[in-house]
């Protein structure tokens, strides 16, 4: 089933179902009002969300209505918990050769990870407010998952059996401010602003075959002011699978329900298939000819990142964000 929340004026939105082509919604009020109600109570609540989808899907819904993905907010928009790894360590190995910096060999089998402010996330389509384009305004596409209850020390395999839903994220990056900031010892805070989450999350058997392993094997697909940056695929380049990241997390306390743990920027070693984030352009520029000569973004800019499924149909709707003042 696919799952949003709709704008309500109030801080958690108002939970719908939507259907497989993104094409109608209907209030889950009869079931669950919010999102983490269900995921609260997830045996006994999403079957019937499950019933619901199922009606919808077959066009038998009686107050069905279309899906408006600019009414959105974030699919959980606020969670008790949002950690990041940084999944896909071909990033990291280019970003670290850009600046002649080794590569510990442990970034290869343990995962990094920061946690993000989870309090107060943005909707698919709402701006990126920033006060200056000197902070080096970034985007990041990124696959992520929202869990259950996980317990302290669970295995990697395990872990994979936690996840309730997939979706993908903008995971913004204010890289100017980042140096400054890793520099303290005490990892990212101003540098990492509110993150941005696709319009619908995804239960795993909505994925078919190209969920599998704990890695969501398609590409993702950013598209800045109109043109295409790239179209990179989220899976067999995918170091650490989604079960070991939340293991990783688990290593020391429990996750509970509503956790959110995201893929970390997704990246590919064929550069022909482009990049998920401007960094990383800049570092293939600067490892290719000896310094960056792409800008980050701008006041108007725009940001358009989703992925489609075999068929060409988008799986999660895109998120579109335009860069404001703030």
């Amino acid at each position: 089933m696919k799952l949003a929340t709709y704008k309500d004026g109030s801080r958690d939105g108002q939970l719908v179902v939507v259907s497989r082509d993104l094409a109608t919604a209907h209030y889950a009020s009869a079931i669950a009002t919010r999102l983490q109600q269900v995921l609260d109570d997830w045996n006994f609540l999403s079957p019937q969300l499950e019933d619901l989808a199922t009606t919808l899907n077959h066009g038998k819904a009686r107050h069905a209505f279309a899906f408006e993905p600019a009414r959105c907010m974030a699919p959980l928009p606020r969670a008790y918990q949002w950690a990041d790894g940084s999944a896909f360590v071909n990033h990291v190995e280019l970003v670290r050769r850009a600046r002649n910096a080794e590569m510990p060999a442990s970034f290869w089998t343990d995962p990094l990870m920061y946690q993000g402010g989870s309090d107060d996330f943005l909707g698919p389509h709402d701006d990126i407010a920033g006060a200056s384009e000197d902070w080096g305004i970034d985007f990041e596409a990124e696959v992520a998952v929202i869990t259950g209850d996980v317990a302290m020390g669970t295995s990697a395999d395990a872990a994979i059996e936690s996840i309730r839903l997939v979706m993908l994220a903008n995971d913004v990056s204010l890289r100017n401010l980042i140096p400054a900031e890793l520099a303290k010892g005490f990892g990212f805070f101003q540098s990492k602003p509110a993150t941005a989450f696709s319009p619908v999350a995804v239960t795993p058997d909505e994925l078919g075959a190209a969920w599998r392993g704990g890695r969501l094997h398609l590409d993702l697909e950013s598209t800045w002011n109109g043109a295409r940056a790239g179209l990179c695929n989220a899976g067999p380049e995918m170091t650490f699978h989604f079960g070991q990241l939340i293991a990783h997390l688990c290593k020391t306390r429990n996750a509970r329900a509503g956790s959110i743990v995201g893929s970390g920027t997704v990246s590919n070693k064929d550069w022909t298939r482009g990049y998920s984030c401007i960094a990383e352009k800049r570092a293939i520029e600067t490892i290719e000819g000896g310094a960056p000569k792409t800008p980050f973004m701008r006041f108007g800019d725009s940001i358009r990142i989703q992925m489609k499924d075999a068929d060409g149909a988008s799986i999660f709707g895109a998120i579109e964000q335009q860069v404001a003042r703030g």
